[in-house]
């Protein structure tokens, strides 16, 4: 199992470019769904004020 960790002397270029990549790809989740709930609340929105009119 510490041969898996140590990744052959390469874990400590390895390891960093794991989790730059999760943290990356946590961040665009992240900001999909914002974006998308900001969204979905301007459509509601929007579609509020053709109802009235």
């Amino acid at each position: 199992m510490s041969a898996f960790f140590s990744m052959g002397g390469y874990a400590a270029f390895v390891w960093p470019c794991y989790l730059l990549t999760a943290v990356a790809m946590a961040w665009i989740g992240y900001t999909s769904w914002t974006k998308a709930k900001r969204s979905a609340e301007i459509l509601a929105s929007l579609s509020d004020q053709n109802q009235r009119h």
